[in-house]
């Protein structure tokens, strides 16, 4: 269980939310102002911070700001009492795991802190990882030229670590979004067969393969309420999830992949015609890897159950790809899908 600082100005609010985590097993510090907030984080680790927006002095968003500074891996929530979409944004663009409106259910905010605490750990992992690669790559220039036989070894257990660290943050993404659990391992999946009916390079086989299984990382920075809302989403909700490529590309361009990751996850809802997103390129400016994971994507997307409604099946995707055939996609990747299913008997995984 996490350990949890509550912010709220309101000794009412305290004692609700700090009985609803306590039930959790979550260890549980509680305080009045975000001054006094501030010198619990300077003295003391917390995984999740659960704070109120509007209080006396300072509010939550700029004590947002300091715990990002102080504290960057603390999961920080944010609640308020006067909820708005811009006001979820800048939260979240600022670094909040989430954004949770008055009055909160003990269901709902247990299960967010659980989310968050278990992001903290995945978080941690990536750290050690990145410093283990970083450790192993300073060890085997050292080695290099008298012990080449080990420098492979080590090479090995790079690569493994760089497995290890995109399984991580794969996880993480689905432990935020439970409805579409499974969705980024069979979209990559499909892609790798696509890739290979074509008979494109091996070697750019496993860069699509690390994108698929990251390709919605982006999604981290939205509110698990738009992500789970069974109803179609506002246009302002839409502009939100439309901004997870290139969150995704923010974080994956730090990472020292062989292949062009960061590039190709941002180009995924791109399209030949200029009309996706985020960067409405056209034709021969989307990566090959891009068009084929684009297509898996929308195939894997409209087959399966989503919360605002049912899965549509293999047949309505494979037509809804076949009309973008030469327009939103690549003619050659539309028929390698339908050929798959229609063919090779392909079917998604379970």
């Amino acid at each position: 269980m996490s350990r949890v600082l509550i912010v709220d100005d309101e000794a009412g609010i305290r004692r609700t939310l700090r009985m609803y985590l306590k039930d959790g097993g979550h260890d549980i510090e509680e305080v009045g102002d975000v001054a006094e907030a501030v010198l619990r984080v300077a003295t003391g680790t917390f995984d999740v911070i659960l704070s109120d927006i509007v209080m006396p002095g300072e509010d939550g968003i700029r004590f947002l700001e300091k715990v990002r500074v102080s504290s960057p891996l603390t999961q920080f929530i944010l609640i308020t009492g006067d909820p708005s979409v811009e006001t979820a944004t800048d939260a979240l663009r600022l670094g909040a795991f989430d954004y949770l409106a008055k009055p909160v259910a003990k269901e709902t905010l247990c299960q967010v802190v659980v989310k968050a605490g278990l992001n903290k750990e995945a978080l941690e992992q990536r750290i050690r990882l990145h410093e283990e690669n970083r450790t192993h790559r300073e060890e085997l220039e050292g080695l290099v030229e008298a012990r080449t036989g080990e420098l492979k070894t080590a090479i090995g257990r790079l690569v493994t670590t760089l497995e290890s660290t995109t399984l991580a943050l794969s996880m993480a993404i689905e432990m935020r979004d439970p409805y579409t659990a499974g969705h980024q391992r069979r979209v990559t999946h499909l892609a790798c067969a696509i890739w290979d009916r074509l008979s494109l390079p091996a070697d750019a086989r496993e860069g699509l393969r690390m994108a698929g299984l990251l390709h919605d990382l982006g999604k981290i920075r939205v509110p698990s309420d738009i992500l789970t809302k069974p109803t179609r989403l506002s246009k302002a909700e839409f502009a939100l999830i439309q901004e997870h490529p290139v969150s995704a590309w923010e974080i994956l361009r730090l990472v020292e992949f062989p292949w062009p990751v960061a590039t190709i996850v941002r180009q995924h809802h791109e399209r030949l015609d200029g009309k996706g997103y985020p960067d409405g390129l056209k034709g021969g400016d989307v990566l090959p890897e891009a068009c084929v994971l684009g297509v898996a994507d929308v195939v894997e997307a409209m087959a399966s159950h989503r919360p605002y409604r049912a899965a549509l099946g293999i047949d309505a995707a494979l037509a809804e790809i076949l009309r973008g055939r030469d327009t939103a996609f690549q003619a050659d990747v539309v028929d390698a899908c339908v050929a798959l299913f229609r063919e090779d008997g392909y079917e998604l995984p379970a």
